[in-house]
């Protein structure tokens, strides 16, 4: 009686099961990684516009942008807004989230800074 017993088998049951949920681990680590690039880009906008306030409070206004986007490349699509509030030099930097999917899109991430002027008015 070979018949009845194979219907009750469990042979191939962790294939199966394997290819049911391999699209939802891919969606799991997508998901994650989407998650990275958004922590990835917090810290950079924050770098960069503490950099670029420092830089501002010292040098002026056109070392504020360029200390901004020395060390982000061009894909992140860099904007400095750069201001003297009172004493204080304040650097803002924006940037475009990345995401994996084309047609999804996250906005952009800001970096506030602000740094004590060091330098002398004009």
């Amino acid at each position: 009686m070979p018949g009845p017993r194979r219907l009750r088998s469990d042979r191939g049951q962790v294939a199966v099961e394997f290819v049911g949920t391999v699209p939802l681990i891919l969606l799991l680590v997508t998901a994650v990684w989407e998650c990275v690039l958004i922590g990835y880009a917090f810290s950079l906008a924050g770098n960069a516009a503490d950099e670029a306030a420092r830089a501002g409070a010292v040098k002026g206004p056109g070392a504020c942008a360029a200390a901004a986007g020395e060390h982000i490349s061009a894909a992140w699509a860099l904007t400095v807004r750069c201001e003297e509030s009172g004493d204080v030099y304040r650097a803002t930097v924006s940037l475009n989230i990345p995401v994996l999917f084309p047609g999804l899109g996250f906005g952009a991430i800001d970096g506030t800074a602000g740094a004590a002027m060091e330098r002398e008015r004009p």
